[in-house]
This record gives C-alpha cells, sequence and structure tokens, in this order.
C-alpha cells in the first residue's frame, strides 16, 4: 500500500483575491465542482492507497476534515504544523511519524493545489515508480511541458525514457525564456512538480545524510506532540528549531539515488490566473465565464464573478482576466499574470483586509461573513451547519442581536436555553455568557448585529468547546 502524504499548509498570493492567506486556492473550486484539496485527496484514492497522512495548519484543520469528509474520504491523520517551515520539515514530520509503524511504507508526497485531469493516467505512473522506490531509489515525477514556461524549474533526465524511471541528472532553477525555449526544445527536460515517491526509511536516511541537523527538532516535534481531537499537533519549541527551507534545496538536489518519471497526462499548479485559463473549456473565442458573469465581443478573456449580487461584463476585451469578490476586484492583462503577487503586497503595505483576509471566515461550525462594518455595529451573516455549535463565551466589549433567518437555533443565554425559530429573535447583553446551537438536520442562519466599542473576533473568552480551540479569535 502506498500512503498518501498531502501537503495543505500553502498561502499562495498569485490567484488574488480568491486565494488568500486566510482561505487559500487548494480549498476553493478553480477548475470542476471539486476543490483543489479535493481532487488531490481523491486522486490518491484507490486499491493501491492507504488513507492519507495530511500536513496542514492550525487555521486550516477543520477545513480540511469537512471538505475530506464531502468526497467520503477518511484521513489516516492529520499533523498540525505550528507554524510554517516549508516543505523539508513537513516532509520529514510524515516519515517519521510513519516510520514509526512501519519503517517500509512507501509515502507518496504531493501538493494539495495541483490539477491533473487524468487520474488514471496518474496512478499508473505512480505504479512505475515503485520499482525504483524497491530498489532504494527517492523518485520524483516531472512533468512533459506544453510550452516554454518560466515560473517552474526543471528536471534534466541523465537519458530517454520510455516511460520509466530513470536517474536524474540535474535540477534546473526557473529559467528566464530563451532558457526555457532551450530546454523544451531539447526534449531532455521535464518540469519539476513537487511530487515524490519513496519509502519512510530512505528518505529519514537521506535527511540524516544530507539535512543532519533538521532531524532532532522534527524528532522532538513528534515526540512532544499532542492529540487534540483526532489531530497531532506538533511541539511547537521544538518545530521552531528546524530550518525554514523546502525539500529540493535540502534533500532532493544533494541525494544521488534520484530517479525520475515522466508524466504527459496533463498537469497544472495553478500558479496563476493564466493557468485556469488554460486549463478550463473555453468557448470559440477563448473565452471563459464564470459565476455571474457576461461577455461580449471579447477573446482569450477569463471573467469570474464569486458573488452572486455582483455582475461582471466585459465588452470588447482581449487577453484579459477580471475577477470580482463581495470585497475586491482584480482587472489585468493576462500576462501580467505572475504579478498578482505584486498587488497583495501593495494591499498589505496600506493595511488593507482584503490582502489576507477572506470575505467568508470558516469555523468548524461553519462560516460567517461581514455585510456592514462601521464604528461601533457591524452586521454578519452567520451560517451554523446541522448538528454544529459555537463555543460557550462572552465578549468584553460588545452586545449581539441575533435574528434567525434560515432553520432552528438553540440558544443559551446564562441559565436560559430557549429555540429560536425563523423571523424570531433574542438579545444577548454585554457580559452574559452564550451559546448558539444548531439542532437541526438542515443549515441554520442568522443575521448578527453587534454593537459595542470594539468588535474585534478576539473580543472573545471561551468556557466550552467542543472543538477544543482554547482562547483567541480562532483558537
Amino acid at each position: 500500500m502506498i500512503t498518501p502524504v498531502i501537503l495543505c499548509g500553502g498561502s499562495g498570493t498569485r490567484l488574488w483575491p480568491l486565494s488568500r492567506k486566510s482561505y487559500p486556492k487548494q480549498f476553493v473550486p478553480l477548475v470542476g465542482d471539486k476543490t483543489l484539496f479535493q481532487g488531490s485527496a481523491l486522486r490518491m484514492a484507490s486499491d493501491a492507497f492507504a488513507k492519507p497522512v495530511v500536513i496542514t495548519n492550525s487555521d486550516f484543520r477543520f477545513i480540511v476534515t469537512e471538505q475530506l469528509q464531502e468526497v467520503g474520504i477518511d484521513p489516516g491523520a492529520i499533523l498540525i504544523e505550528p507554524e510554517g517551515r516549508n516543505t523539508a520539515p513537513a516532509v520529514l514530520a510524515a516519515a517519521l511519524y510513519l516510520a514509526k509503524k512501519d519503517p517500509e511504507a512507501v509515502m507518496l508526497v504531493a501538493p494539495s493545489d495541483h490539477v491533473v485531469p487524468d487520474t488514471a493516467a496518474f496512478q499508473a505512473a505512480v505504479l512505475k515508480g515503485l520499482e525504483a522506490v524497491e530498489d532504494g531509489k527517492l523518485v520524483t515525477f516531472g512533468i512533459t511541458p506544453t510550452h516554454a514556461e518560466t515560473a517552474y524549474g526543471y528536471l534534466e533526465l541523465s537519458e530517454a525514457s520510455e516511460g520509466k524511471a530513470v536517474a536524474l541528472k540535474q535540477f534546473v532553477e526557473k529559467p528566464n525564456e530563451q532558457r526555457a525555449e532551450e530546454m523544451v526544445a531539447a526534449g531532455s527536460f521535464l518540469w519539476n512538480a513537487g511530487i515524490f515517491l519513496f519509502k519512510a526509511a530512505d528518505i529519514i536516511e537521506a535527511f540524516k545524510k544530507y539535512a543532519a541537523d533538521m532531524v532532532k527538532p522534527v524528532e522532538d516535534a513528534i515526540r512532544t506532540g499532542q492529540t487534540d481531537l483526532g489531530f497531532c499537533r506538533l511541539g511547537a519549541d521544538a518545530w521552531s528549531n528546524a530550518e525554514n527551507i523546502s525539500i529540493d534545496y535540502a534533500v532532493m538536489e544533494k541525494a544521488d539515488n534520484l530517479a525520475v518519471v515522466p508524466f504527459n497526462g496533463g498537469w497544472s499548479d495553478l500558479g496563476g490566473w493564466d493557468a485556469v485559463w488554460r486549463e478550463t473549456p473555453k468557448n470559440a473565442h477563448g473565452v471563459i465565464t464564470s459565476g455571474e458573469a457576461t461577455a461580449i465581443d471579447c477573446e482569450d478573456t477569463l471573467l469570474r464573478s464569486d458573488s452572486d449580487r455582483l455582475e461582471v461584463v466585459g465588452i470588447g476585451l482581449k487577453n484579459i482576466m477580471a475577477v470580482a469578490m463581495n470585497d475586491a476586484v482584480l482587472v489585468a492583462d493576462m500576462s501580467r499574470a505572475q504579478d498578482v503577487k505584486k498587488a497583495v503586497e501593495a494591499l498589505k503595505a496600506k493595511n488593507a483586509d482584503q490582502a489576507t483576509h477572506f470575505p467568508k471566515d470558516h469555523r468548524p461550525w461553519g462560516w460567517f461573513e461581514s455585510l456592514v462594518i462601521a464604528n461601533r455595529f457591524q452586521v454578519k451573516r452567520i451560517h451554523v451547519h446541522p448538528g454544529a455549535a459555537l463555543s460557550l463565551q462572552s465578549h468584553h466589549h460588545r452586545a449581539e442581536h441575533w435574528i434567525v433567518v434560515e432553520g432552528t437555533a438553540e440558544v443559551t443565554i446564562d441559565d436560559k436555553v430557549q429555540l429560536v425559530t425563523e423571523n424570531q429573535s433574542v438579545f444577548i447583553p454585554l457580559g452574559a455568557v452564550h451559546r448558539m446551537k444548531n439542532p437541526g438536520k438542515v443549515p441554520m442562519v442568522l443575521i448578527e448585529v453587534q454593537t459595542g466599542s470594539y468588535l474585534g473576533e478576539d473580543d472573545i473568552i471561551r468556557y466550552e468547546d467542543i472543538y477544543s480551540r482554547g482562547q483567541g479569535a480562532k483558537g
């Protein structure tokens, strides 16, 4: 059996405004009706694969479980990184975790935000790599280039391959346009997909040989980790001592036992809106419209609205990408797709919430979004999943009015518990200990009106919480 290890802690900015630090692209359905994370998990779900190990952070842990449940996948383990330290510590942590039960466990390490349309071809390529793994090789997968891409690193093969694993000659950093064209023309270079296959014992040995200083901190992080509602929280103090470095730089570019399996079944890391445009079916004029979007006399253009209250209309556009959300709109020439991250940097410099915060704030019980924010009041829409409950809590600086608009809420205010149904409301005074729960089998939606001198999410004291989140804005 092959154990998938899904790396799910990234916070890409090149797909802003849809992808943000608080809710990055892997959790969004960018191509098709499944999220990129769900697609990655489903791609490694068959009789040849064990339950996946997912490595993520504390803020995403409930999103991960919810999205896996939606597609019928039960994770084998979810490891929580105290902080992002790049891919090398994450992969080593997964290897050490698996090696405790079986040092010979075979790991397939993959990012959570890639698109691979042909699942059967991908699984076949993985199986081709197993023979090399049995020989003690560290296997990586190279993508047959479809164009001269400057946003990817490349792998140079030592010899021609007939689809089997061959020795890697060298890694090549992201090239300029001329060098990329030369490598594609040569036919012996593949895109570096960042997907790996190896035995846990073999990659641990490689870390001991090439990145020995990392082994003890990660071992200690696992040893001092704590189990929390089925999650494994790695020890924070030890984890902070692990070098922040990618597995390519830490191990792969130094190892002498690497093999490459070529893959030509279609692949994209969706590293920008231009990639989304390439991977999505278009009309005869090369136009993609998504959501509430309308194109008139446009060519080679992407128009997307992720708000049912905002219509995007393009007239006479060519080579343009326009993406709209409730709180932000991106309009740019398609050739400037890689510069979207500059927009995020500019927004951060002016302290704009849109730089990092998603309009919907996802929590283990559901989500909320702010509809109106003013100096001393805020209006929110709150969506609570069936059977879910917010923590028992109080606030120092605000009172709240709740109006139920869908479903039924079970509301606790101090010692009183009551049911509040559609078109009914309830008032929570400043300082009252309160909680809301959805006792029904359908989602419950309410409008919350907050009034007070401070309306920040960190004004919360939790007394009980079924999700064991502790204190803080998200816990």
